[in-house]
């Protein structure tokens, strides 16, 4: 798949068939992750594999999301190592771009897949279920699998809307 091909037509995926993902395919996500930039390449990124039902189920609970978070056959629970970080938002920026390469091998893969924020609330319960250490700081959870059949669409605003030249408030 091209590049700009995968950046436009990945979509976030909630549903998820009950096939499992095979752990090549997750070395292959995670490889690409590790890939994004990062400051000083310090990859003060760090992820948990979570597979097994109780522990999705537990995790379910931290969330609005939780059927997503229960019925995906696979979560990788992002997080920033604090102990290995040099600038926090510089870092922080990094594992947005780790998700994002991540995402994008996913969709290229013929998987689905979801960035989950809204679990942040509850991060303090999020490393007691996992057994993280203080210093991971949870970013994001990624629900990933086979997505259930479902045409996707989704609109973006215009760039004019968006983009000023030179100065703001200069038209594009």
């Amino acid at each position: 798949m091209e590049t700009i091909e995968a950046i436009k037509t990945r979509r976030s995926v909630r549903g998820f068939e009950a096939w499992d993902v095979s752990d090549e395919t997750i070395v292959q996500v995670l490889d690409a992750g590790r890939w994004a930039p990062s400051g000083l390449n310090n990859q003060a990124w760090r992820f948990i594999i979570v597979r097994r039902p109780e522990t999705k189920i537990d995790l379910s609970e931290l969330t609005d999301y939780g059927p997503t978070v229960k019925n995906a056959p696979v979560l990788i629970v992002v997080f920033l190592d604090r102990d290995h970080m040099y600038h926090y938002v510089k870092d922080v920026q990094s594992i947005g771009a780790c998700i994002q390469n991540m995402l994008l091998a996913i969709h290229s893969m013929g998987l689905g897949g979801v960035w989950l924020g809204e679990i942040l609330k509850n991060r303090e319960m999020v490393n007691k279920v996992l057994g993280a250490p203080e210093s991971y700081e949870l970013m994001a959870v990624i629900a990933l699998g086979h997505p259930l059949s479902k045409i996707r669409s989704s609109k973006r605003k215009e760039l004019n809307e968006l983009v000023f030249r030179e100065k703001f408030g200069a038209g594009w």
